[in-house]
């Protein structure tokens, strides 16, 4: 069966293999005559970067160039991505690669037209209500990986260099136009960034669907999106060219950052300050972390996962599901300590002090704090189940 479709839900997204050719009629659509493509280092130079400059300057529309974006988003390259936007006269954003390019690509055509500092809009409380919605120009995300679901989401994560911290910068008008979402685009992606990226949709609808908050719509969305990720990730691991696998994963990490509405939780108050410390793959240690959190939330969740477990083929028990887990993290080759992911104790009170400050930490069913945290790190660093 061909998978291609359009959706709206929860913006336009034109989905399915080859789709990547349409980038200039998505351009059109949200209005644009001069994109800023905004990419990775890596992508700027492939083909795939290049055939989506030229069909965009054949097309009349032609589009400058940003890739000095981090695997961990910076300020600095914010920084530097709102110069070039101005510099150029851009009156749009093509957000093109993974989470990170996508992140930054997305608060660059947020900042682009504010004259507050950017920390004046981190999602904390109403403060995305001080942006000026005229100055945020209109963006199209085209994904080339499937874990962040960044393409239907209305933030991004940049970290702050001068407190070595994660922040989400949040305004509705950041959510794309259009979501052009080729699942071909992802068919290069070495083993390690499919299995990283891939835990991370599965943390994201495993904590979407986990938060203790009433949206029932999102839990749906996140128990359907898991149990692609059951089907589709060990598929695209054995055989990275199976395009209907890959494009399983697409939607399963479009799903996630859809249901992450809801909550996300201490899977992501931990990675987060991990990532931010110690430049990690944020993807692949949410996949260190998340049995060891399921683990501390079991009174909480105990009766959601006996579900989720029997709507994914499995028995219907806590740890039926918890075993699942284990046995994916294997089969994709994720770490099972913090400890084997290369990251040491050093910093784990800082570690602890910064987790539960995190925005993700208020969504986590049981209440986390410093002390808390600290047990998860350590659990997690010694492989303590």
């Amino acid at each position: 069966m061909k998978l291609s479709a359009n959706w709206n839900y929860p913006t336009t997204v034109w989905f399915g293999a080859g789709r990547a050719a349409e980038l200039q009629k998505a351009a059109a659509r949200a209005g644009m005559k001069r994109p800023l493509l905004v990419t990775d280092p890596r992508l700027a130079e492939t083909p795939m970067v290049a055939a989506a400059l030229a069909g965009l300057e054949a097309a009349g529309c032609p589009a400058g160039l940003f890739s000095a974006v981090k695997p961990n988003p910076l300020a600095s390259n914010v920084e530097a991505g709102v110069a070039a936007f101005r510099a150029g006269g851009h009156d749009g954003v093509v957000a093109f690669g993974g989470g990170s390019a996508l992140d930054a690509g997305k608060v660059v055509a947020f900042m682009s037209g504010q004259t507050r500092p950017m920390w004046d809009f981190e999602d904390v409380g109403d403060w995305w209500t001080r942006a000026d919605p005229d100055g945020i120009a209109p963006i199209v995300a085209v994904p080339t990986t499937a874990g962040t679901g960044s393409e239907v989401g209305r933030a991004g994560v940049i970290t702050d260099e001068t407190t070595h911290t994660k922040k989400v910068i949040f305004h509705p008008k950041m959510m794309p136009v259009v979501a052009l979402c080729d699942p071909e685009l992802t068919v290069g992606m070495p083993p390690f960034i499919t299995a990283g990226t891939g835990m991370d949709a599965l943390a994201h609808c495993l904590e979407a669907y986990c938060g203790p908050f009433y949206h029932p719509m999102a839990d749906g969305i996140a128990l359907e999106g898991m149990r692609l990720v059951k089907e589709a990730l060990p598929a695209v691991m054995r055989d990275g060219k199976d395009v209907n696998a890959r494009a399983h994963m697409m939607s399963a990490a479009a799903m996630g950052a859809t249901a992450f509405q809801k909550a996300l939780g201490a899977i992501h108050a931990l990675s987060h300050p991990v990532g931010a410390l110690y430049d990690t793959h944020h993807g692949m240690t949410n996949a260190v972390f998340m049995p060891y959190v399921l683990v501390f939330n079991k009174s909480a969740v105990e009766e959601k996962l006996s579900r989720a477990a029997a709507y994914l083929g499995l028995a219907p028990t806590f740890n039926a599901f918890l075993n699942w887990v284990l046995a994916l993290r294997e089969t994709v080759g994720a770490p099972h300590t913090l400890k084997d992911f290369g990251v040491d104790d050093a910093r784990v009170d800082e570690i602890a002090r910064m987790a539960p400050l995190d925005p993700t930490a208020g969504g986590n069913p049981v209440p986390l704090d410093a002390a808390s945290a600290r047990a998860l790190f350590e659990a997690a660093y010694l492989g303590r189940l």
